[in-house]
């Protein structure tokens, strides 16, 4: 069978049963860019209606070790937007999973490819601002939900912030349908699965 046809069969099955999630599993490959992969998991998480979680052998997983096979666990979420439409569609998934599991909710954005000229310390502040005011003030009081603001390349922080804070999940919200929305994809939503300590939640509009 071929990739397509994969693909064809496992999103033609999740319309007609119109599922609400997809677990589909993969495996890093370092730096081996997905222009040049081209698999089902891949082309799932750009085309699928519904949410998607990719999985990689995590570096700790969503189940206790020696704990039931069946018992979720998830005590830190990471959810991450860029103020896209897109991103922002993942909101309402990452509150319902932080209220489920009673877990810590990080809102992360990234401030990528300012120029030298930005007041980085002005630029930050705005963004926190805004991050922050869809934190209801009971969440922020209990602490369980905070914003957290970064600069770099996108994926590379998330990353990094995923690992410091040894988050269970990441939640994105992502586009990619089309073949136009391959580059914005594959630069940051992909990158992150494949490279990611932890299942990604990608969320489509």
């Amino acid at each position: 069978m071929q990739d397509g046809e994969a693909t064809d069969l496992i999103l033609g099955l999740a319309e007609a049963q119109e599922v609400n999630l997809i677990v589909m599993g993969t495996h890093g490959l370092g730096g081996i860019d997905h222009l040049a992969l081209g698999s089902v998991t891949e082309k799932v998480l750009r085309k699928a209606r519904c949410p998607v979680l990719a999985v990689r052998k995590p570096a700790h997983a969503f189940t206790p070790p020696g704990g039931e096979p069946d018992l979720v666990q998830l005590h830190r979420i990471l959810y991450c937007t860029d103020f896209s439409d897109h991103s922002e569609q993942a909101w309402d998934h990452a509150i319902s999973l932080a209220a489920e599991y009673d877990a810590e909710l990080t809102v992360l954005h990234v401030l990528e490819d300012l120029p030298n000229s930005a007041d980085i310390e002005g630029e930050t502040a705005k963004v926190l601002e805004r991050l922050e005011k869809r934190i209801s003030p009971e969440a922020r009081k209990s602490g369980m939900t905070k914003a957290a603001v970064r600069i770099g390349k996108a994926y590379q922080q998330i990353i990094e912030l995923a690992l410091e804070s040894r988050t269970d999940l990441i939640i994105m919200g992502v586009r990619g349908r089309h073949a136009l929305d391959l580059l914005v994809f594959g630069s940051t939503t992909y990158r992150v699965v494949q490279l990611g300590p932890c299942p990604v939640l990608a969320v489509h509009i």
